[in-house]
């Protein structure tokens, strides 16, 4: 199964716009060129002081083997923004997408914990039900799930051609809430909004292991 690391950057704005940059030149062109790499993407917050790096591989040996250099990375960016950069890895059971992305395009990320049965019952829900209801939307561009069974924790990522198409959407935490059984113990931790700076996020061509 394709498998994520998920960043998290923070950062004083002044800091943050430099590290953008820096990421955006050399980062991902390293990234991009490593064996099993399916893309980066990179989100922002409006106020300017988060962002959240996503890098994607193929296969399970391929995550492994970008361990250690995405830890120099993180090491690097905690460098230039003076603040600890934390990562948390993923399964990525849901990837859906309907339509090219853009730089400003408009990000939600719903953040869900659940028991660890529940995890597969959210992870059944958003790919039958919120997918299918996410792709009729006007705006609608693409639904990520990531999953992580062992910690109980998820994040859909979906992207809007704007911040209206985004608002008018399904609710993504609404359907989860309808659709999981409550002896799941699932509960949304949070939602937040960003702006998409760029993705090079791809499916893999051939099936992964």
């Amino acid at each position: 199964m394709m498998r994520a690391r998920v960043n998290l950057i923070t950062a004083d704005p002044d800091r943050m716009a430099g590290t953008i940059g820096y990421i955006k030149t050399s980062v991902r062109p390293a990234v991009g060129s490593m064996d099993g790499s399916l893309g980066l993407s990179l989100l922002a917050a409006q106020e300017g002081g988060v962002a959240i790096v996503e890098s994607f591989w193929a296969t399970y040996d391929d995550f492994g083997l970008s361990a250690e250099f995405t830890a120099e990375v993180r090491r690097e960016l905690a460098r230039r923004v003076k603040r600890t950069v934390t990562a948390e890895n993923y399964e990525v059971p849901v990837f859906e997408q309907r339509a090219p992305l853009r730089s400003g395009d408009a990000v939600r990320l719903t953040w869900v914990e659940a028991k660890l049965p529940g995890v597969l019952d959210v992870t059944e829900v958003y790919g039958d039900t919120a997918v299918p209801r996410l792709a009729e939307s006007p705006g609608f561009r693409d639904a990520l799930l990531f999953a992580s069974p062992a910690r109980g924790h998820l994040i859909s990522h979906t992207v809007w051609r704007d911040p209206a198409a985004r608002a008018a959407g399904p609710n993504v935490a609404g359907i989860i809430r309808s659709g999981v059984l409550a002896e799941a113990g699932c509960e949304i931790r949070a939602i937040e909004d960003y702006s998409l700076v760029f993705s090079s996020a791809r499916k893999p061509t051939v099936p992964p292991s």
